[in-house]
């Protein structure tokens, strides 16, 4: 009796071949934050070559106040994106912290400073728990939520502010030094900024809750059928990037010991252009917050170059829209690629 010959089939592809591509893959993604560094460098490199005074001690601690706040801000904010979210409400949140905390030391001076960023995260904690529970047990879009939020919360702070002005000389000096004092010449308003990026971003590497929000946004169907609680884990990122918004404000009040109605508006354009220059993929599943405070140094730096060339100060937004739209696209395209060498990879095991 003879044995038919099997049937012939390609010769299996070598065991690493695919698993080497999507690594090369994810070391891009961790790449992007390199990527980040060295344009923050360039920038500032070539900025200093035309203009030596863009290295001075006094502006190099202008740049990092000035990336601080947003990227304060672009920690909560990149939580929430991870989920395929977006919070829109960050800057009217930190207007109105930002004023009520200022009208607490004019009404009543004596107040400890400690008071001020418990009533500024309060506030944050108030409208982020909103944000959140409307998004998660109704199913409404974050987008359209937040964004009602957003001239919610502006138009109550325009009420209760009414054309009134916070003076500089009803914030406690206490409060004041933390926007201008320094360390080793380091402003101790971007020291706490940092200690919080590392302090969140460790929490994404090493907490399965925070693992969750990425599993959330990567696939929400496989994470339900994990038993990931997707309401509970994006509650939570609404909560925090509240919460983050509210201190925002009283950091705001602290670094301009002035707040008037306009205060923290278009921040939330700014925020989510920081964190998606950063590489935290606007469709969800993937960033880190250090890639997103590194966005906002970026655009800030360019800020302060095109003023110290002299360059127009309309070109910021456009700047800072073209690289919006850069990043979006080049995520896009990375996350097509690597979708791509994972489905290469399944077929070929299936052989």
């Amino acid at each position: 009796m003879s044995t038919a010959p099997a049937p012939h089939s390609a010769p299996p592809a070598p065991p690493g071949a695919a698993t080497a591509r999507v690594r090369r893959a994810e070391r891009l993604l961790r790449a992007r934050e390199i990527g980040i560094g060295l344009a923050i460098v360039m920038v500032f490199g070539l900025t200093y070559f035309k203009n030596h005074a863009f290295g001075s001690s006094l502006s190099i601690q202008q740049l990092l106040n000035g990336a601080a706040i947003i990227a304060l801000l672009g920690v909560g904010e990149t939580l929430v994106i991870i989920t395929r979210n977006v919070d829109l409400s960050v800057g009217s949140v930190l207007g109105l912290s930002a004023y009520l905390v200022g009208d607490l030391f004019v009404h009543h001076p004596h107040t400890p400073v400690i008071m001020g960023f418990a009533l500024g995260i309060g506030i944050g904690l108030l409208i982020g728990a909103i944000n959140g529970l409307i998004t998660t047990v109704t199913r409404v879009p974050s987008l359209v939520v937040t964004l009602a939020a957003l001239y919610i919360v502006r138009g109550v702070d325009a009420k209760i502010v009414a054309g009134k002005q916070i003076d500089p000389t009803s914030i406690p000096r206490a409060f004041q030094a933390l926007g201008y004092q320094t360390v080793l010449g380091v402003p101790w308003l971007a020291l706490m900024v940092a200690a919080i990026v590392a302090i969140a971003g460790y929490a994404m590497r090493s907490f399965r809750s925070s693992r969750d929000l990425y599993a959330i946004g990567s696939n929400p169907e496989a994470a339900a059928l994990a038993g990931v609680p997707a309401g509970k884990r994006v509650f939570t990122a609404f909560l925090i990037s509240g919460a983050l918004a509210g201190l925002g404000g009283a950091l705001f009040v602290s670094e301009f010991a002035t707040v008037n109605s306009t205060a923290g508006s278009g921040y939330e354009l700014l925020v989510v252009a920081a964190v998606v220059v950063g590489g935290v993929a606007i469709y969800g599943g993937s960033g880190t917050v250090l890639g997103a405070a590194l966005g906002a140094l970026l655009l800030n730096t360019i800020n302060q170059a095109l003023v110290a060339a002299k360059v127009s100060s309309f070109w910021n937004q456009a700047v800072a829209g073209a690289l919006l739209l850069g990043a979006i696209a080049f995520d896009r395209w990375l996350g097509q690629r690597v979708a791509k060498m994972q489905s290469t990879r399944g077929e070929r095991r299936v052989i």
